[in-house]
């Protein structure tokens, strides 16, 4: 597949114009101080997870969808999602009177799948290598209608650029924005607001250790196929770095950052106790990055550490089973 940007980054008007596409269904989330800890670094959360669907994909794909013309969307939409993007454009399906078929993997939570149904999306369960596929292929046999790829479409990156936006309007004086890593779309999307703006703060991805494919891509120098250790992160780590995002997230971003499981666990645990806020697995990883030793790799393949000053954690979700987080709470691993 080609590149997303691949004739350059996009500007701030096409920025701007997916914002307002996407802001007939996504709310602006607030930025919200930590309460610190002695020694610990000023850390502001950016709450995705209180958009209607419970995470910040329903701006890409309502940037996306807004751009699709009513006969044409009125075939049908479908994309391949474990969760949050299948919820986000159900969701606007729903609102535009539309079918939407979510190919997921078979490792998908319940609580995701669960909301997908309720939003009235058909849900069509895949083995996960057959699901990357998809994800790689952008195609499924069969289906019919718009294909809404849930990282590696421009309308959607731009839509996510909008979490970039309000951060730099919120607090531009940050020292660095931190954003879990899937598949990159997110991530990208925000350093692509930060650079349209004129800013020079850094965007890190976080990573957890069970899978970890831009750390390995950074430290070869080329997308890599890694060894997937499935667990209760579901929203990120995918087998692979998918490679039409490799260009993006190599002179996009500033590195990234990888935790294991027990601090993703500890952060999850922080943000219900000393937040309020319930995160899945995933939306906790950047948290857990600005809670640890604050090491990773650059873009460079080199090690890093990240700078000083306040540092923006993006919590990107929180949709996880209540039976995980009620062992998550209780100090036990699910």
């Amino acid at each position: 597949m080609n590149a997303p940007f691949a004739s350059g980054p996009p500007d701030l008007a096409t920025l701007r114009a997916a914002y307002a596409r996407a802001a007939a269904h996504a709310l602006r989330t607030p930025l919200v101080r930590l309460a610190a800890r002695p020694g610990e670094r000023e850390v502001w959360l950016k709450l995705e997870t209180l958009q209607p669907i419970g995470s910040f994909k329903i701006r890409g794909a309502a940037s996306a969808l807004g751009l699709v013309p009513r006969e044409r969307l009125a075939r049908g939409v479908f994309t391949a999602s474990a969760g949050n993007m299948a919820q986000g454009v159900a969701w606007v399906a729903r609102t535009h009177g539309v079918p939407c078929t979510v190919l997921a993997p078979d490792t998908a939570p319940a609580a995701k799948l669960e909301a997908i149904e309720r939003l009235g999306a058909r849900v069509l369960p895949l083995p996960f290598a057959r699901w990357w596929q998809v994800m790689e292929e952008h195609r499924y046999p069969g289906l019919e209608g718009v294909f809404v790829h849930p990282v590696s479409d421009e309308a959607v990156i731009a839509g996510n650029a909008g979490v970039g936006l309000e951060i730099l309007e919120d607090l531009p004086g940050a020292g660095a924005v931190l954003v879990p890593y899937g598949g990159g779309g997110l991530s990208c999307g925000i350093a692509a607001a930060l650079r349209a703006s004129g800013s020079a703060v850094p965007v890190f991805a976080c990573e957890v250790e069970t899978a970890a494919p831009l750390a390995a891509s950074y430290v070869a120098g080329s997308p890599q196929t890694i060894t997937r250790l499935p667990s209760f992160v579901d929203g990120i780590g995918g087998s692979a770095m998918l490679a039409e995002m490799w260009p993006l997230a190599r002179a996009w971003l500033a590195g990234t950052c990888v935790v294991s499981l027990d601090e993703i666990a500890d952060a999850i645990r922080a943000l219900a106790t000393r937040a309020r806020v319930v995160a899945e697995g995933a939306g906790a990883s950047s948290l857990a990055v600005a809670l640890g030793t604050g090491r990773g790799t650059a873009a460079s393949g080199a090690p890093l550490e990240l700078p000083g000053g306040p540092v923006v954690c993006v919590v990107s979700g929180g949709n996880i089973d209540a039976a995980k987080l009620s062992e998550i709470l209780a100090g036990r691993m699910p």
